[in-house]
């Protein structure tokens, strides 16, 4: 019978966590399995597998790689044609660092802003400046909002402190969230919807009646459980087919992370400087101080095609 086995943790990315003057060497690690069904296409006849072609739709017939060219559809029907180089220079600059830009409440960010997590951990003796953050976040009360750059992408995070733990959970960016307004929701008011102080007291004493502490265990994918069911009831029966398979692309780990300094010297300055400013005035830092980084990608807007429908509806070619 198959087994399933956990992977051993396998770095991601390597960087650094800044705030301030403050910059702690830190390695990602991804913070979930994928445990889906991953059906494979074979050929039925000689159970070789079969694999997606680059297909005109228009004539249905295979079209060469060079042939192919990227697009935004700014209309229906109509794009504006990007070459490789001008959407290579818009991707975001590369760095290591993950660069806090804000403290906010532990619970200010809503669950529909949760994109995915990844286990951050101390790297290059960073093991006491990664706990005083953990442990500063904890009694504060507070989260990071930063931003960072994942494989050329860059992205809004959330630096959470989880046991004993940080967790850099990626979050969906503001514009990427659809407003309420666009739903048939009912009042916020319960008056004004009609609902009753008794039909409140019934509720709330259901649901205090189903209450229970979180466990993850209890819950379990139906369909996967199913299906691996099915697939251990054939390997037994010796209902197996041989394929042979490609060899899985390694994902190379980034680049080692900064180099620890004196905290206490750091947090001083920091704070003497004030947050974000002293991240930007470095100028009276002596050279053997300064961190081993590159500059934080800056924000910039994008300038657009001229477009008569909203930002909201365009999609890639």
């Amino acid at each position: 019978m198959p087994t399933s086995k956990t992977p051993a943790p396998r770095v991601l990315w390597k960087g650094a966590i800044s705030f301030g003057l403050v910059h702690i060497p830190v390695a990602l690690y991804s913070a979930t399995v994928d445990h889906n069904i991953d059906f494979d296409w074979l050929d039925k006849r000689t159970m070789d597998p079969v694999g997606y072609k680059r297909v005109n739709k228009k004539t249905g017939k295979e079209i060469a790689r060079e042939q192919i060219v990227k697009g935004i559809e700014y209309e229906d029907g109509e794009y504006v044609v990007l070459s490789d180089k001008e959407i290579a220079d818009a991707y975001p600059k590369t760095t290591q660092t993950i660069e806090i830009e804000t403290f906010v409440p532990a619970d200010s960010i809503p669950f529909v802003y949760l994109e995915r997590p990844y286990y951050v951990a101390p790297i290059n003796r960073g093991g006491k400046v990664y706990a005083l953050l953990r442990e500063t976040l904890k009694r504060a009360g507070r989260i990071g909002v930063a931003r960072v750059v994942i494989q050329t992408k860059q992205h809004l995070a959330a630096l959470v402190p989880v046991g004993p733990g940080l967790v850099l959970n990626l979050l969906r960016w503001g514009a990427d969230i659809r407003p309420w307004k666009d739903l048939p929701l009912p009042s916020e008011s319960a008056k004004q919807v009609g609902l009753s102080e008794r039909e409140l007291k019934m509720a709330g004493e259901l649901v205090k009646d189903m209450s229970s502490d979180w466990d993850p265990d209890e819950f379990k994918d139906s369909f996967k459980d199913e299906i691996m069911r099915l697939v251990d009831q054939k390997v037994e029966a010796g209902q197996t087919e041989e394929v042979t398979k490609l060899e899985p692309i390694e994902e190379q780990a980034g680049r080692s992370g900064a180099k620890i300094l004196d905290l206490t010297e750091l947090l001083q300055r920091s704070l003497r400087k004030g947050g974000k400013a002293a991240a930007e005035d470095e100028e009276e830092e002596p050279e053997e101080a300064k961190p081993t980084r590159k500059p934080a990608a800056k924000a910039t807007a994008r300038k657009r095609a001229p477009a008569r429908k909203s930002a909201s509806r365009h999609k890639a070619a």
